[in-house]
């Protein structure tokens, strides 16, 4: 894989940190935990879409776009990262957001909503749960051409073969640091949501003949059709990124045993991970992704699933402004 021949516009100048989870490991009763710090990333308030986004934006660039133009959720991290690129770049950016928790929407809340308007979204665009996102972003671009601007449509997420390519890249970075630190990484826990994150870490990882297990932990969709569409997109990824050799199915480990009542809504599991990283780690995770990500790894080591001499990395996918709208729920 040779990733410097896409064009890419660096929003993060230093490498996101991999640290021991000292405290959480000891209270779990002696496991190997490891956080890679992609919360740390560059751009306002960091986190993993920022990776996607630096190939992402560098397309949008090259093509004359002066408008981009994506859609999320209510508190939808990749919505606010998308925008702070656009300031980044002196592009404009508008924004539709899904309605997926009933009740959600709130024009007054704090946490991400708040920062898209301190960030200047041009526009935002509220619609009800279910409707056709791709259709409503197409809208958007004709509106765009008839007033002679271009617009550049991204994926939910940032989440197809162009964007997952920055985790490509991320698990380029994790193979160098973890020899440097003289890690055996043995397996990778990561969120699993709209798939650009967990399908570039296993494309790169198969396409450096790694043999490193990843376990997906699915934020919202059930287990085969999650596993479906990881396959084909990390199939995608590599293939883009030059890996010739086949990408075998079994390598798209997915558990929904996490998700809950549904995308967005509280857990125990969540509530106990997110203050027990705070309390412990002094790590803040967020309630829709990393909060359950992080319930999964912990009860994964405690039904023995991730046995004590095993070497886990988590990745730690940001998120953290998110907390803000949800503090009634997290706190005691």
């Amino acid at each position: 894989m040779h990733l410097a021949r896409f064009p890419r516009r660096r929003y993060t100048p230093y490498l996101t940190p991999i640290e021991r989870l000292d405290h959480l490991s000891s209270y779990l009763g002696g496991a190997n935990l490891y956080v890679k710090r992609d919360d740390l990333l560059g751009l306002a308030g960091g986190g993993n879409k920022t990776r996607k986004l630096e190939f992402l934006v560098a397309d949008a660039l090259d093509q004359g776009a002066d408008t981009l133009i994506t859609n999320g959720a209510v508190q939808s991290n990749h919505c606010r990262l998308t925008l702070a690129a656009a300031v980044k770049e002196g592009l404009r950016c508008r924004l539709v957001l899904e309605k997926r928790v009933p009740g959600s929407y709130d024009p007054s809340a704090s946490g991400n909503y708040f920062l898209l308007k301190l960030l200047g979204v041009e526009k935002i665009t509220v619609t009800e749960a279910g409707a056709d996102l791709n259709a409503i972003m197409e809208e958007i671009a004709a509106e765009l051409a008839a007033e002679g601007r271009q617009g550049y449509i991204i994926p939910g997420g940032g989440s197809n073969p162009l964007g997952a390519l920055g985790y490509i890249a991320c698990a380029e970075e994790t193979l160098q640091q973890t020899f440097d630190l003289g890690l055996a990484v043995d397996r990778i826990v990561t969120t699993s949501g709209s798939g650009g994150t967990h399908a570039g870490l296993v494309a790169g990882l198969h396409g450096n003949s790694a043999g490193i297990e990843v376990t997906g932990i699915s934020v919202r969709a059930a287990k085969g059709p999650q596993e479906e569409k990881i396959h084909q997109l990390a199939a995608a990824t590599a293939e883009l990124a030059g890996v010739t050799t086949p990408l075998p199915r079994d390598r798209i480990v997915v558990t929904d045993d996490y998700v809950g009542p549904g995308y967005g809504l509280p857990t125990e599991g969540m509530i106990e991970a997110a203050r027990l990283f705070a309390r412990l780690e002094g790590i803040l995770l967020d309630p829709v992704y990393t909060g359950k990500t992080a319930a999964g790894l912990i009860d994964l080591v405690r039904k023995g699933e991730i046995g004590p001499d095993e070497m886990v990395l988590f990745v730690h996918t940001g998120g953290s402004p998110a907390l803000y709208a949800s503090q009634e729920t997290l706190l005691d």
